[in-house]
C-alpha cells in the first residue's frame, strides 16, 4: 500500500471519493443524488451582499454555507435568505434542514429561525465552540 498526503485539493481524487461514497449510499439508502440549492441576493450595482449554498439529498436540506455582507446584518437579509431557500428545499420534499456554525457566527440566529441544537464540540484548546442544528419541517398534507 502507498499513503499519500496533500496540501491541495485534487478535484479528480475528490470525485473518486465521491463517486465511491455514493454507490454505497445507492446500495444502503436507494438512487439518490444531491442537488444544490443556493439563492443568492445582489444590491443595485450588481454586487454580491449576501447568499445561502447547500443541497438537498435523502429528503434533507444540508445547508454548507450562509453569509450576509456586514453592511447588511441585522436588516432581515438573512432571514429572507433562509426563508426563500427552506421553501425550495420543501418543494423538492425535503423534510429537515441541518446546519453547523461556530460559535462567534451564528447559533442563536438559526435558534430564532426554529433549528435546535443537536450537539456541540466544545474544549478543544484555540477552537471556537462548534454547534450543530437541525430543523424539522411538518411533512406536507397527502391529497
Amino acid at each position: 500500500m502507498n499513503f499519500e498526503v496533500f496540501s491541495e485539493r485534487d478535484e479528480q481524487t475528490l470525485d473518486a471519493l465521491i463517486s465511491g461514497v455514493r454507490s454505497y449510499n445507492f446500495e444502503k439508502a436507494g438512487p439518490e443524488t444531491s442537488k444544490p440549492l443556493s439563492v443568492i441576493c445582489r444590491d443595485e450595482c450588481g454586487s454580491l451582499i449576501g447568499g445561502i449554498a447547500g443541497k438537498t439529498i435523502y429528503r434533507q436540506f444540508l445547508i454548507d454555507v450562509l453569509w450576509v455582507d456586514k453592511g447588511w446584518r441585522r436588516t432581515g437579509l438573512g432571514r429572507k435568505l433562509m426563508e426563500m431557500a427552506e421553501i425550495e428545499a420543501r418543494a423538492r420534499g425535503c423534510l429537515a434542514a441541518q446546519v453547523d456554525t461556530l460559535s462567534f457566527q451564528a447559533p442563536g440566529f438559526y435558534e430564532k429561525l426554529g433549528f435546535e441544537t443537536i450537539g456541540k464540540v466544545s474544549g478543544i484548546p484555540e477552537s471556537p465552540e462548534r454547534h450543530f442544528l437541525l430543523k424539522r419541517y411538518e411533512e406536507p398534507n397527502e391529497v
